[in-house]
């Protein structure tokens, strides 16, 4: 009887300890330029360097509405930023939400005269699971710590499966 008692009273800690692996599992909302928000003073390269975006995940654009604006484009026409085609949506509230629904490549401009040649701009592509590839620029030399921290995070996973599966089988 004490040794059922050790074996289920367990299953609790075990059952947290798997479920704490799970981080993916929730989105963010990620303010795009951090506290100096959507403006054409931020370098975007940077600030996507930061970040692992995933599916899920909303993109937050906060700027002075009328000062500028954010569209969802086209690879076209954010390499070339000409907006007269290639605009799959359209953001100028000033307060836009960007819902990351997709695996798939997401390219953002400003529209506004100048700014997205200015640097305004910046592409990602968002990929299932807790992971994201900068598409500009290369990788940093430091992006090896992630993916290592996530294998990690991986084998504790599979470790806490492993105990479960021996106490109840």
């Amino acid at each position: 009887m004490e040794d059922k008692i050790v074996r289920y009273g367990s299953f609790p800690i075990i059952f947290m300890i798997c479920f704490s692996f799970l981080k993916g599992a929730t989105s963010e909302v990620y303010t795009v330029g951090d506290e100096d928000e959507w403006n054409s003073e931020v370098d975007y390269v940077s600030w996507l360097q930061k970040y692992n975006f995933s599916v899920g995940d909303v993109l937050e654009f906060r700027y002075n509405k009328g000062q500028h604006n954010a569209f969802e484009v086209t690879e076209a026409t954010y390499r070339s930023c000409d907006t007269s085609s290639g605009v799959l949506a359209k953001y100028e509230t000033g307060d836009d939400q960007v819902k990351l629904s997709e695996s798939k490549k997401y390219w953002f401009v400003c529209n506004v005269s100048g700014h997205c040649l200015g640097g305004m701009r910046f592409g990602i592509d968002v990929k299932a699971g807790n992971t994201i590839t900068n598409l500009e620029p290369t990788p940093s030399a430091n992006s090896g710590s992630a993916y290592a921290l996530e294998r990690w995070s991986l084998v504790l996973y599979l470790f806490a499966s492993g105990i479960l599966i021996n106490l109840f089988f």
